[in-house]
């Protein structure tokens, strides 16, 4: 039981960072990954980057749902799509948050989950991370 466990954890963390790299990939602003293991009863790690357009949001979601659909995730459930302020692909154990500027800075989920560790994504591209 205990490996299962592990398991997960493990393959929820390699999807988080591959959310990340094409959110970074995809030019997306102030990428984050945030370890909420033992922080939420609700899932094990946010991804959380900032899109120029409501456009690019939505083609960053559709890749991430398209490249985890690889390691077998299947979104859970989607939101925000048709404005692209906040669009919200949830797939249980990893939930990705794709914001513009303002909506970001509004409801600023790294103050409410201040606690939580950021994952170092320095190397998970040729890029920074932190654009």
């Amino acid at each position: 039981m205990i490996q299962d466990k592990e398991k997960r954890k493990q393959q929820a963390k390699e999807a988080a960072l591959i959310a990340a790299k094409i959110a970074i990939d995809r030019n997306c602003k102030d990428v984050v990954v945030m370890d909420l293991l033992d922080r939420s009863p609700a899932t094990d790690f946010f991804v959380i980057a900032t899109g120029t357009s409501a456009r690019q949001t939505r083609t960053v979601a559709e890749e991430i749902i398209r490249d985890l659909r690889g390691l077998k995730f299947r979104p859970f459930g989607k939101a925000g799509y048709e404005d692209g302020n906040w669009i919200l692909v949830d797939f249980v154990t990893v939930v990705v948050h794709l914001f513009n500027d303002e909506y970001r800075e509004y409801y600023d989920l790294e103050m409410l989950w201040g606690d939580a560790e950021k994952l170092d994504l320095e190397g998970i591209t040729g890029n920074e991370a932190d654009n």
